[in-house]
């Protein structure tokens, strides 16, 4: 592949069947549509954990979050581990973020060659909460902000998204026609269309004002589903504070709305790249860090591993990039990590760790490791066990340390309706898939050692009840905004 600069565009929370080009039937995304008409759709790619902290350390490093100890969401990347931006920046690339990282904090020495206005954990410390997962769980007390924020207008999210697309527009203009020896790479990360479910009015009413059909199974939000699932609505009781079903329509068409404004937000990127005349030295990548489960079974939020949080958009585009295909071999982050460096033209030589599990998207597209599997974990907030995700073909593994197995057959049950491990008849694919699992790691000893750090981290920060006292903040701040925990 021929060396051009690359342009990676990650969102926050965007379900990847909410997008046009992955068939839904009324978003407005014509941005991301055009990229996917003109460059390679994946339609099996995972997030390697379903929550931000441990998959924007994953994403950086091309590792499984149990491989760098990213646990959880008070366990962020704080710039020790070998990550694409630093390789890049020592070979003599300029890299650049503009916006999210959700790092440990802008003190560490995070890679890049600039760093702009970007948002990390709280304090350096981020969701303390998250890693008490045992009885003495406590329901979180910003749940609230879910049901209540919604609705039409501008929130700290909406006005930061709208400053990293101008920070990025003006980069593009003013430095990225001076980089003319070896191509760059710019890091766009935009907090949308993650709540609160604030959107803008004229995108939050293209949805409002039309008939919007209840989430999924929400007519069960009441009833026992599996243990991980109800764990989660239990600590993060977001559906208790939904009053009334406009209340879930207004959730619904502000969620909606802020996927409209984020891809509305990457248009304006994009024209810049076409005015200043790179369009053709330039190649884009999109997708986000996980999905959101959109009210489903009466959960919000993320941290299960059902296909609405565990599954991304991936969308790769630009010169020597297929136009048009669809890709049906399961991905996850890991495989960004080699198409990142290969993009570039860094991908010879020590730049790419020999140990590296990921593959280059492109060999990906043109058939490579066609029989392969996607893996994704979670051992974070919500959650009282690790879990972890399996996908090879038409199946989905996901496997509980303590709770019964699910198993999942997504080409005729795409919904995710019928438990295929509860119904029987199925051991043989969920021993294969299990299989799978154990070539990754030994789930016993890695949910394991989530607990060990977690413990260690509690004991280091007071103790469980200061660690109650402090606080639920429900979501991180913008650089400049001071943080309210409830």
């Amino acid at each position: 592949m021929t060396p051009k600069n690359l342009i990676i565009f990650m969102s926050d929370e965007h379900t990847r069947s909410v997008t046009g080009c992955y068939g839904h039937d009324f978003i407005h995304t014509p941005n991301l549509d055009r990229l996917a008409a003109g460059g390679t759709r994946f339609d099996a790619a995972y997030t390697t954990c379903p929550v931000c902290v441990p998959a924007r350390a994953s994403f950086a490093t091309g590792r499984y979050v149990h491989e760098i100890g990213a646990w959880d969401n008070a366990t962020a990347f704080d710039g020790r581990d070998t990550n694409w931006h630093a390789v890049l920046r020592g070979l003599g690339h300029q890299t650049v973020s503009i916006g999210k990282l959700h790092f440990r904090s802008p003190d560490d020495d995070n890679g890049f060659a600039d760093e702009q206005i970007a948002m990390h954990i709280i304090d350096g410390k981020g969701d303390l909460l998250g890693l008490i997962r045992d009885e003495d769980t406590p329901k979180r007390g910003a749940s609230w902000k879910m049901a209540k924020m919604a609705g039409p207008g501008e929130s700290m999210y909406t006005r930061y998204d709208r400053d990293i697309a101008a920070a990025a527009q003006t980069w593009i203009y003013e430095q990225a026609p001076k980089y003319k020896d070896k191509p760059w790479v710019l890091f766009v990360s935009l907090v949308a269309p993650h709540f609160p479910l604030t959107a803008p009015s004229e995108h939050f009413y293209r949805y409002y004002n039309r008939d919007l059909a209840p989430p999924k199974l929400y007519d069960k939000r009441h009833e026992p589903i599996h243990p991980y699932i109800d764990t989660y609505r239990q600590i993060f009781a977001y559906d208790e504070h939904f009053a009334n079903m406009d209340m879930v329509k207004r959730a619904q068409a502000g969620y909606l709305g802020l996927i409209t404004f984020m891809d509305q937000q990457i248009g304006l990127i994009m024209a810049a790249l076409e005015d200043v005349g790179l369009m053709d030295d330039t190649r884009v990548l999109y997708t986000s860090d996980h999905g959101d489960n959109m009210g489903s079974r009466g959960a919000w939020g993320k941290s299960v591993m059902y296909e609405e949080a565990a599954a991304v958009p991936l969308i790769i585009a630009g010169p020597d990039v297929p136009k048009g295909r669809a890709v049906k071999t399961p991905v996850t982050f890991n495989d960004i990590y080699p198409f990142i460096m290969d993009c570039v033209g860094a991908a010879d030589g020590d730049s790419l760790p020999d140990d590296l599990s990921g593959r280059n998207l492109l060999d990906i597209a043109d058939g490579a490791e066609a029989d392969r599997f996607a893996f994704s974990e979670y051992h974070g907030m919500g959650s009282k066990t690790a879990a972890f995700l399996i996908r090879r073909g038409d199946y989905k593994l996901v496997h509980y340390a303590d709770y019964p197995d699910q198993l999942f057959n997504l080409a005729d049950d795409p919904e995710e309706l019928v438990d295929l491990a509860e119904t029987g008849g199925h051991e043989h694919v969920i021993q294969e898939l299990m299989n799978d699992l154990n070539s990754v790691c030994d789930p016993v000893a890695v949910g394991r050692a989530a607990r060990a750090t977690q413990a260690r981290m509690i004991d280091e920060n007071g103790g469980k009840a200061a660690i109650i006292k402090r606080g639920d903040l429900g979501f991180s701040v913008p650089p400049g905004v001071t943080p309210m925990f409830d």
